[in-house]
């Protein structure tokens, strides 16, 4: 065993936990981050069921749009009402993929600014 390996160790095992929980405020579900291909219109009630579930997805949609732009447009047009009925969040991620969260989870967007809404500068 290594030195980091060592010390690594001896400071999880000192840890303590804070206060006494009740064992049902210790269970904690797991979030996933899962990548998934969308192929077919069908996989949709996948990607619900695990949104729902309170996982986070990367959808890479380029399979179902070499297929069929109609739908993809459908596809991601159904998502995006989906995602709005649970109150997620959903946004492109590039061209070929799109990441959908549960409500638990916002996907940060930087807000740009136009030339005309720049704050001044002390000059």
């Amino acid at each position: 065993m290594t030195n980091a390996e060592k010390t690594f160790e001896k400071t999880v095992q000192s840890k303590k936990p804070e206060t006494a929980r009740s064992a049902s405020e210790n269970k904690i579900s797991k979030i996933y981050l899962k990548a998934m291909p969308l192929r077919r219109v069908s996989d949709l009630n996948t990607i619900k069921y695990e949104v729902k579930s309170g996982n986070i997805l990367i959808l890479k949609i380029t399979p179902l749009a070499n297929k069929s732009i109609e739908d993809i447009k459908r596809a991601v047009n159904e998502l995006c009402e989906f995602i709005k009925t649970i109150d997620g969040d959903i946004a492109r991620l590039g061209e070929e993929r799109i990441v959908i969260t549960p409500s638990a989870v916002k996907i940060w967007r930087e807000k740009t600014v136009s030339p005309q809404e720049q704050a001044p500068t002390a000059t």
